[in-house]
């Protein structure tokens, strides 16, 4: 079923629906945020909790994960994509995050293609969601689907 809603905001996007007509499943503007060599998990004081580890192309690594904030005592949460490049060159790219509380989607988020820094980590951000139930995360780079992160 979440595979079908990933594929269904992917159709959306292509079809150029915009938020008033697509309705709420429909994909809003995520954010980049670059972290050069310093890991976003464990220089972070949230609470991550990620889907495995991904090989995506030769050098380049991603993982989707459910965020909560405050070590996980905070009623925030959003999804995350993470990306490694461990390539000497920019990698480009595209990220797909949502954040689901049981089967239903909360939201989905769209990172527009961006250049991942050689040897650094970049993070796909979906927005900030009041959200105190437990939540996962799916996404994609690229097209290539990062699976279900655990709950947080």
């Amino acid at each position: 079923m979440r595979m079908a809603a990933g594929l269904t905001a992917a159709v959306t996007a292509v079809v150029g629906l915009n938020m008033a007509t697509a309705g709420p499943a429909a994909a809003a503007e995520g954010s980049w945020r670059p972290y050069g060599n310093t890991n976003p998990i464990t220089s972070s004081s949230s609470l991550w909790r990620c889907a495995t580890t991904r090989h995506i192309e030769t050098d380049v690594l991603a993982q989707v994960c459910a965020v909560r904030a405050s070590n996980g005592n905070g009623t925030g949460a959003q999804a995350a994509v993470i990306v490694r490049n461990n390539r000497s060159v920019l990698y480009r790219t595209t990220a797909e995050a949502s954040l689901w509380k049981g089967s239903e989607r909360l939201g989905v988020w769209e990172c527009s293609s961006s250049g991942v820094g050689a040897n650094s980590w970049s993070v796909c951000f979906g927005r900030t969601l009041t959200q105190s139930g437990a939540v996962d995360a799916t996404g994609y780079l690229g097209g290539a689907s990062l699976g279900l992160s655990p709950t947080v």
